[in-house]
């Protein structure tokens, strides 16, 4: 009985976050190591599920990383990462949007329906306008400007979205933690959630007990400058600083490798990850 009585009241610990996020907009952004974890991965979606049950609007933004670099390596190309970034020529452009787009998107739209929830595939160059970064990374976009009619009007699915640009010329690869911080603020989301594989932003990274469960976002800039926050988690920051200021109310970084981490972290009191804040 006591075990009953226990999940009773972590449904009661919830209710008052369900009522405050109901008819919110929440962005999610999953991708990294997790998305080969097929038990983490089905747990992921299974939050999304819930939140949409509950009256919230998730919108799943993925990434692809590791599933890429195997890929490319399989074709005999080197990756290389400039500031957390992917450097992307033509020929490894098309290998990034086949392997996002036909094989994570669908993958995931199709464990969603598996699992009883709705979801739909959409293709971030349908939507998202972008330009080069720069001539070192190639055909890697940043983000002009996001039309989110599209997404708007799938409010009885969870859209999943491929991390996808495109200018008057050409496809680019467009980072997905940056796609989801400027897709957040474009559909003026409640929460931006980025999961990855560590557990939040820590002030030595070797140390887990080191924690920073709050971040301001005049703190997070001082710990890039002082190359505490780096390599990787630099776009995951940036992202969160950027959708901050753009009107996004909180941002989390959260450890996707946790059963249920994304309800863990909206849920409950004490949460799970690093939230960033004004």
């Amino acid at each position: 009985m006591q075990k009953y009585i226990e999940k009773v009241e972590i449904l009661i610990e919830a209710l008052p976050y369900i009522k405050k996020f109901r008819g919110k907009k929440v962005v999610v952004k999953y991708g990294g190591s997790t998305l080969a974890m097929e038990g983490i991965k089905r747990s992921i979606m299974q939050d999304l599920i819930f939140m949409h049950t509950v009256g919230i609007m998730p919108v799943l933004v993925h990434g692809g990383g590791p599933l890429i670099t195997e890929k490319l390596k399989q074709m005999g190309k080197k990756t290389e990462f400039i500031d957390g970034m992917r450097a992307t020529d033509k020929e490894s452009l098309a290998i990034v949007e086949d392997v996002l787009f036909k094989e994570i998107n669908r993958g995931l739209v199709d464990l969603i329906k598996q699992l009883g929830g709705k979801a739909g595939s959409i293709n971030g160059k349908d939507f998202i306008q972008a330009s080069i970064h720069n001539e070192e990374l190639g055909l890697v976009g940043k983000v002009k400007k996001i039309n989110p009619e599209i997404i708007i009007k799938k409010k009885n699915l969870i859209p999943v979205i491929s991390p996808l640009g495109a200018d008057k010329k050409q496809i680019l690869n467009v980072n997905a933690d940056v796609v989801a911080g400027e897709l957040a603020v474009a559909l003026k989301a409640e929460k931006l959630v980025l999961l990855t594989d560590v557990k939040g932003i820590m002030r030595n990274s070797e140390d887990e007990t080191s924690l920073l469960s709050t971040l301001k976002c005049d703190e997070a800039d001082d710990l890039i400058k002082n190359n505490i926050i780096a390599r990787g988690m630099i776009p995951k920051v940036g992202a969160c600083i950027a959708a901050i200021k753009g009107g996004v109310k909180k941002a989390h970084i959260v450890d996707g490798r946790l059963p249920h981490s994304i309800l863990l972290e909206i849920f409950t009191d004490k949460g799970i990850g690093t939230e960033i804040v004004r």
